[in-house]
């Protein structure tokens, strides 16, 4: 306890705040009391009486993950300063930091000001990144062993050599996992969002083009209110698949939203995304479907000299899509508006 801030640890926070979609992540230590904050994300104090922490109530029970959904409906936690007064906490999810010899030593923990759920996936991970930190706790204690002993160094430093491998994979592993959609497999909203301003920025730098198709699958909602959910998620698994065969390397399939994706075409202008966007609506218009023939509408847009930010090429895309919409569906519209 009251050690400096290190790297290794912030990394654990920041990776359980992106893992569980929280402002508030930390790594805390109890002693009989106050709770010390190794490392924070979202939190000002640096430790605060035991009484008052929430996951002094974590480490009661070292085996199992502590959740609570909405803390003004908790008596434990209804009164407690934390949730009466900033930072306001409605949502927590924390597991306890456990030796190997069964000692709780503290938390991995993540907070919200709004009450909200957890996912499984997510419960898992945490889970993981508890057995990660208490292994960096324990590995820390290792190497103040180690350094007693020149003859054990080598053997120290293919520990921390393989240990920081494994980590590396594991936050390679989530940081992938938070930027694709569970569903479909294609890249998510997030991943769309930071992919097409890098894009539309070094298209505009190197004055080369940049094309955006929108795509949005037809009468989705009533295909889905007939047929039920799995068939419907069945659907945009197979029509991101179709997506995705039809592109290039370098340009980046995304579900937009819903029923909606977005294909971002590096170096690509208007005549060749229009020719792109015929060759999606023709894909899904020829696939075999198990329950009903499907149809795609298509908007396309195009870096032009007069397109300033990132949301100009967007809202050329998206009205060229509703035009599609409007004039029949099963169409490809582009910045002209004119059916293809």
């Amino acid at each position: 306890m009251d050690t400096l801030p290190e790297q290794a640890y912030d990394n654990f926070t920041r990776l359980a705040a992106l893992i569980c979609n929280t402002p508030i992540a930390l790594i805390t230590l109890l002693d009989e009391e106050r709770q010390w904050f190794k490392s924070r994300i979202g939190l000002e104090r640096s430790e605060i009486p035991r009484e008052d922490a929430l996951c002094n109530h974590t480490i009661m029970m070292p085996d199992n993950l502590m959740v609570v959904s909405d803390t003004t409906h908790d008596p434990r936690f209804v009164n407690n300063p934390l949730v009466a007064l900033e930072p306001n906490i409605r949502f927590y999810a924390g597991v306890s930091l456990v030796t190997s010899i069964g000692e709780a030593l503290g938390t991995i923990c993540v907070m919200d000001n709004k009450p909200r759920g957890i996912t499984q996936e997510q419960m898992d991970a945490l889970q993981v990144l508890s057995r990660e930190v208490m292994g960096q706790f324990e590995l820390r204690r290792s190497i103040a062993t180690l350094e007693k002993s020149v003859l054990k160094q080598e053997q120290y430093i293919d520990q921390l050599q393989d240990y920081q491998r494994e980590l590396e994979k594991v936050r390679a592993d989530f940081e992938n996992q938070s930027l694709t959609d569970p569903l479909t497999g294609v890249h998510n909203r997030r991943s769309f969002d930071n992919r097409f301003e890098e894009e539309f920025l070094r298209a505009q730098r190197y004055k080369v083009a940049c094309s955006l198709i929108l795509v949005d699958v037809d009468h989705f909602k009533q295909y889905n209110d007939t047929f039920g959910h799995t068939a419907g998620d069945e659907a945009l698994k197979a029509v991101a698949t179709l997506l995705k065969a039809d592109v290039r390397i370098h340009d980046l399939v995304a579900r937009y939203g819903g029923e909606e994706f977005a294909i971002i075409l590096p170096n690509t202008d208007i005549k060749a995304a229009m020719v792109m966007g015929e060759r999606f609506r023709r894909s899904i218009q020829r696939a075999s479907w198990k329950h009903k023939q499907l149809t795609i509408s298509v908007g396309v847009g195009s870096l032009r000299d007069g397109t300033q930010k990132p949301i100009d090429l967007l809202k050329e895309s998206d009205t060229a899509l509703y035009k599609a919409k409007q004039s029949g569906r099963n169409l490809v519209i582009g910045p002209e508006l004119n059916p293809n």
